[in-house]
């Protein structure tokens, strides 16, 4: 199976070809690439336009921005959004279409098992740049690691079937340049009626971590106080009450709406006082 890769990138040349080159050495099946390229002055323009689908900005517009840009491009019924500073493992495809052909409807969002020298959902160093990446040292960890999948992903990279991409509208503008978009697109795809977020053990990838961001020029949204203001309740009590994932719990199946419990009952309480604390600010 094909699956379309969806990658925005402000001028991470050196990351960018290695995240190129993990996915032509390491993929099974023959997919499609498509880049949003912001700006490219560093050459990452004219090395995506020699061999890639992409488009384009002469600014950055924002990763939300740049995602629905690319989307209008996409040939294939799996999207996968995935970050220009990621390295994938030796037949990712694979165990992926593997959690994918499990599966009997296509209400379901599967994210990765992200590796890094630090903030990953597993910590293991492998390097943290091109330069420093050891790539033998990370294919013997993923030939090795028997980690579960984990219950309640909600971060890249992420596959959901084009028909909720669709139906949910891609990334929400509103959260450029990007901080909060992750878990907005889940809660979209939970209205939807999804309840199965997993995240793939066997599906690794090596990230590097917000190269984009840590360049300490680019300007960061709110994007926890966007979603409370959205949602009546922040990111965080949605991936603890509805997603029941912090990257630790194993995958236990579909999820179920939440229960109130005493403790749900303060969260929720201390998010609405932060709630109308915002609206009279505005």
């Amino acid at each position: 199976m094909n699956f379309t890769i969806l990658v925005p990138t402000f001028n991470n040349f050196e990351y960018l070809k290695l995240f190129c080159k993990s996915i032509h050495e390491n993929s099974t099946f023959n997919h499609q690439l498509i880049f949003h390229v912001n700006d490219g002055s560093d050459g990452s323009y004219d090395f995506i336009k020699q061999r890639y689908q992409f488009t384009y900005s002469k600014e950055n517009i924002g990763l939300c921005s740049s995602i629905n840009e690319a989307s209008r491009l996409i040939k294939n019924n799996y999207v996968i959004y995935a970050h220009d500073d990621m390295f994938f493992c030796k037949d990712w495809d694979n165990h992926l279409l593997n959690s994918i052909n499990e599966e009997t409807d296509n209400m379901f969002y599967f994210s990765g098992t992200n590796i890094s020298y630090k903030d990953g959902i597993i910590n293991y160093d492998c390097g943290n740049g091109p330069d420093s990446f050891d790539r033998a040292k990370f294919d013997l960890f993923c030939k090795n690691d028997q980690s579960n999948d984990l219950q309640g992903s909600h971060w890249a990279p992420h596959v959901i079937h084009k028909d909720l991409w669709d139906r949910v509208g891609g990334f929400s503008l509103e959260f450029d340049p990007g901080d909060g978009s992750d878990p907005d697109l889940c809660m979209k795809l939970w209205k939807e009626g999804v309840r199965k977020f997993k995240c793939i053990s066997k599906f690794k990838v090596y990230h590097f971590g917000s190269v984009t961001t840590r360049k300490g020029n680019i300007f960061i949204n709110n994007g926890t106080k966007k979603f409370l203001l959205k949602y009546g309740f922040n990111p965080r009590f949605f991936r603890k009450y509805y997603l029941q994932g912090d990257g630790k719990n194993s995958y236990k199946g579909p999820l179920n709406k939440p229960e109130f419990t005493f403790n749900m009952i303060i969260d929720l309480l201390i998010n609405k006082l932060k709630f109308y604390y915002y609206k009279l600010l505005q």
